[in-house]
């Protein structure tokens, strides 16, 4: 078993507030400026730490911060730093492009031969030398292993870096989110001789960059023309040139930052499903929220999925200790340790989200004693109350039952949405590489699917016998508000230039063919309660996506509103129509046999949608 037994942190100079950061980073133009008080506002951030100073110096490098916490991790632990065994070290970037970071922070620290990892990423390299610090223990049976992540944001954010070259909102917006400091925490083959420790349960990491593009980076900036849409400062002809462009500025792509949450709940939801994470015995949640703006949609994210977390079981320093990306978690675990009475038997869940290229990375710790064991917690209060953001309590009888249809439903909707970022027309949408072609390509298609959408709805109604009077007219104002959508995608067409003589002649693609033939289908069988399934999977992309890829098509394309009216009003309408859905199937009978027709209907649509996307013109 893996202990940790030593925390640690390191925290540069005195915390800067927010009216102190034009001092230290130098004078901002009016639109910087706007763009510094929107990310302050959304981050929620009121202090932070630099290693720079005001004159422009550095006190400490990334590798100096690094040792500074591994050498607080050992004298916590009251471990001789000539008994560590292995050093595991993770940052978004060392000082020097190689040798590896844990090789530098080695040197700094003067200590003798030991293993060694360097893990390189962004949020998320701070969990993967956790998980390599496990396995020198559980795998290789080293006695220890050191685990420490820091970052050194400040460098990228001097006034210099930003004086020469365009404006790039999404370099701007970074240097008022990311700061400074290390965090480390040391793993025993066994528990400290006093006092408590924590057993590291497990370490779960799983990326998802197989079905994302690449969302935060540094050392290239964005290209259309480039591989993976990202022009690498290598490629550059002269350095000099790639630093005029700003390849080596840290940039986010705003556009993609949605994504994340979805993608960390989806991850949350499977470990529970596994039984890896239980919500109600959960005593403390670290996550690394970058942003004080993810947490009510964390927050509410988790109720709709059935999997909800009390507030309250929430811990986080992101306000006073700001966001030092790899290291935030060990800063936050540390302080965890120092300030709140932790009992035996208590747990404590890791969350650690990451943007690069979207990965989900999570650990389960244990309270223990100095014998290892749990023990029992102390009693402590059940959450009678739902949090204000939670949505309306389903009946008691069919509270269980809803839960249940919730939770397979997120499963199914996440990989849907995961998936689609695959159909190519998604993804040259994504890489910003959309063609005129595309977009009314993709509006002659979908038009001819979308005018029998009312139509199946309607002979759905018919089919409702009189045992399920109650449904019929969910169906029948659903029918009617749906009627003439496909008329905004007429219009959308014709505002495009082309011609409505055309687009109405035009025959449904071989996906559409499929899809229309299993909506008419299932509307014509007795009681078709389970498209109440379907109605989730369509009702979501206009709640969820079609107002992003509206407003993406647009940008890329430069549109007209008039030319995106179908994706802009199915994102503001549908979630009137997902709020009804949601309170009807609340009034149901649902038994385990109808929760799988339904969670299989739902299942079907999102593999027939993504076909009729992959199928666009295959006529």
């Amino acid at each position: 078993m893996t202990f940790l037994t030593g925390f640690g942190r390191f925290l540069p100079g005195e915390p800067v507030h927010n009216d102190e950061l034009e001092d230290l980073l130098g004078p901002l133009s009016p639109r910087q400026r706007r763009v510094q008080e929107e990310a302050l506002a959304h981050n929620g951030i009121r202090s932070r730490h630099y290693s720079l100073d005001r004159s422009g110096a550095f006190r400490v490098d990334n590798a100096g911060m690094a040792a500074e916490a591994a050498r607080a991790a050992l004298e916590n632990a009251e471990l001789p730093p000539g008994d560590l065994a292995f050093l595991a070290a993770g940052t978004s970037g060392g000082d020097v492009l190689a040798p590896g970071f844990a090789s530098m922070v080695h040197g700094r620290l003067g200590l003798p031969p030991l293993g060694l990892a360097s893990l390189q990423s962004f949020c998320a390299s701070g969990m993967m030398a956790l998980q390599a610090g496990h396995h020198a223990i559980a795998a290789d049976g080293r006695p220890n292993a050191l685990v420490v992540a820091s970052e050194f944001a400040s460098r990228f954010f001097r006034a210099g870096f930003f004086e020469a070259g365009r404006f790039d909102l999404d370099a701007e917006f970074l240097r008022w989110m990311l700061s400074d400091g290390a965090g480390a925490v040391l793993l025993e083959d066994r528990p400290a001789r006093r006092g408590r420790s924590l057993r590291l349960d497990w370490v779960d990491i799983v990326s998802h960059a197989g079905h994302h593009d690449t969302c935060m980076v540094g050392g290239a900036r964005p290209s259309r023309e480039a591989e993976d849409g990202l022009a690498a400062w290598g490629t550059y002809p002269t350095l000099q040139q790639a630093v005029d462009d700003g390849a080596f500025r840290l940039r986010q792509d705003l556009k993609q930052l949605d994504a994340i949450v979805p993608m960390c709940i989806a991850r949350y939801f499977e470990l529970t499903e596994a039984g890896r994470i239980d919500p109600d015995r959960i005593d403390h949640a670290l996550c690394h929220i970058s942003s004080a703006a993810f947490r009510s949609k964390m927050l509410a994210g988790l109720e709709a999925a059935g999997r909800p977390l009390d507030p309250a079981k929430l811990f986080s320093n992101l306000a006073t200790c700001g966001n030092t990306g790899a290291a935030s978690i060990y800063i936050m675990l540390e302080e965890l340790v120092r300030t709140r009475e932790l009992f035996p038997g208590q747990r404590i869940v890791l969350m650690v989200p990451e943007s690069g290229r979207f990965i989900a990375a999570y650990a389960h710790l244990t309270v223990v004693g100095p014998d290892g064991e749990a023990g029992k917690v102390p009693a402590r209060p059940i959450r009678t109350t739902p949090p204000k953001d939670a949505p309306p309590e389903a009946p008691a009888a069919g509270s269980d039952a809803i839960r249940r249809l919730q939770q397979r439903l997120t499963a199914v909707w996440a990989a849907f949405e995961s998936d689609l970022e695959t159909v190519p027309v998604v993804a040259r949408l994504q890489h910003g590489r959309l063609t005129f072609d595309d977009y009314r390509e993709f509006l002659f298609d979908l038009r001819q699917q979308v005018v029998e959408g009312a139509r199946w709805i309607a002979r759905a109604a018919s089919s409702i016998g009189p045992e399920l009077v109650a449904v019929r007219p969910l169906f029948i104002g659903h029918s009617r508000a749906e009627q003439n959508d496909f008329r905004l995608l007429e219009e959308d067409y014709v505002a495009l230039g082309g011609s409505l003589d055309h687009i109405r002649r035009g025959r449904k693609n071989i996906g559409s063919e499929a899809l229309s033939a299993w909506m008419f289908q299932k509307a014509s069988e007795p009681n078709p309660i389970d498209l109440l399934g379907a109605m989730v999977i369509i009702e979501g992309l206009g709640e969820r996506i079609a107002g992003r890829w509206g407003a993406a098509i647009q940008d890329q394309l430069r549109l007209r509103d008039d030319q995106v009216r179908f994706l802009r009003h199915h994102a503001a309408e549908d979630e009137d129509h997902i709020a009804k859905l949601w309170s009807l199937l609340e009034q149901l009978d649902l038994t385990e046999a109808r929760i799988d027709g339904i969670v299989a209907c739902a299942k079907v649509t999102a593999r027939l949608y993504r076909l009729q996307l992959e199928e666009l013109g295959n006529r």
